[in-house]
């Protein structure tokens, strides 16, 4: 089986995400999502196809690194290239499943479950009062989420003095903890919360924050300092006793070796159809496993990415929970051919079909289409 033809889309969601499919010589074709690779990613894909045509797709792990390898002096270790190279990736899995009539997560050694626990990002409230916040909290745990997340930084706050300084004022920390303790009050004890911090304080404002959250029981605090400093990340998870989560920003298992090794952070989060695709994923889960680390993969992916990871965290013993985007978003059950919802009770029930195991709905996607943009074209 030789691979024939390389063709893209893009389709509106968290922004664009960017689906790859593989033609081959005998028919079979496999499907692939990615996200966050900008305004280049599509291109960079079809700049790469010439070295993937007349290879047999099979070769998955060896295709990812010849093209990765050809892009040693242009990108190869993190940033557009490697999230287009995942686009790819996750298609050359969902190929090879389909040749050999198995779902992915049987090609990545099977799995620990049959269900992935996903946990709701909500972003925020109606506006930022904790009210609100209580509010969406109480919504979404009714619809069978188990776990949730909410933001609680605010660029905007009326408190903050200087748009470019990372601290956190008083009445910027007064108005988070209010935030969080509404949210919990909400859910009670049982339902686990997340808090997400995008990255935007420093090392003092990180500190005072997490220590003020910790009456609040959080599953974790996310990126509470910019994720390049690992230094930094691991100063404020040695100054709390609210766990520290990170990794969404961070490239393949090199991007995650200071993070797990320093012990840095009391989680993971690679975003994998982002930042590594399956089979480098899963490396990096198990690299994380050695250290005692759970394994949380961000995610604001459509239904094929978010099914694609679901093969990795199946396929590895320290998964905790996958992340869901689309809370509003009515189009996440459209964009597939399914006779039910992907999403029931807070889980995502890991499909037996061959490949990623779940179809494009392609007269729906033509509805989402980036303008001026065709389906695999």
């Amino acid at each position: 089986m030789k691979i024939t033809d390389i063709k893209t889309a893009e389709l509106r969601g968290h922004g664009y995400s960017h689906f790859v499919r593989i033609f081959t010589d005998e028919g079979i074709t496999g499907t692939g999502e990615c996200i966050h690779g900008g305004g280049g990613a599509t291109q960079l894909i079809h700049e790469m196809k010439p070295m993937l045509l007349g290879e047999d797709p099979m070769d998955v792990d060896r295709l990812f690194e010849k093209v990765r390898r050809a892009y040693i002096f242009n990108g190869a270790i993190a940033g557009n290239v490697i999230t287009a190279l995942t686009g790819i990736e996750i298609a050359l899995w969902d190929l090879a499943g389909k040749a050999t009539g198995l779902p992915v997560y049987r090609l990545l050694g099977g799995k620990f479950r049959d269900k992935i626990r996903i946990y709701c990002d909500c972003h925020a409230g109606k506006d930022e009062t904790p009210e609100s916040y209580g509010e969406e909290a109480r919504r979404v745990v009714n619809m069978g989420f188990t776990a949730i997340k909410f933001d609680i930084d605010d660029a905007r706050h009326p408190d903050k003095r200087d748009p470019w300084n990372w601290t956190a004022s008083g009445g910027e920390i007064a108005s988070m903890v209010e935030r969080v303790a509404a949210v919990r009050e909400a859910i009670g004890p049982k339902v686990d919360l997340a808090i997400d911090m995008h990255g935007r304080y420093d090392i003092h404002a990180a500190i005072r924050i997490a220590c003020a959250l910790e009456p609040y029981d959080l599953l974790w605090l996310e990126e509470p300092v910019p994720p390049e400093n690992i230094a930094a990340m691991r100063e404020v998870k040695r100054s709390t006793r609210t766990p520290i989560c990170a990794g969404e920003n961070l490239y393949l298992r090199s991007g995650f070796r200071d993070l797990i090794e320093q012990q840095a952070v009391d989680a993971i989060m690679p975003d994998i159809p982002k930042c590594c695709g399956l089979s480098e994923g899963r490396k990096i889960a198990n690299l994380a496993e050695i250290y005692y680390l759970p394994f949380a993969p961000h995610n604001v992916c459509g239904p094929l990415g978010t099914m694609a990871s679901c093969h990795v965290c199946a396929s590895v013993p320290n998964f905790l929970l996958l992340e869901w985007h689309w809370i509003n978003r009515p189009h996440w059950n459209e964009l597939t051919l399914t006779d039910r919802p992907i999403i029931e009770n807070g889980f995502i029930a890991l499909p037996d079909r061959p490949g990623i195991g779940l179809e494009l709905n392609e007269e729906a996607a033509q509805k989402y289409l980036k303008p001026g943009t065709a389906l695999f074209e």
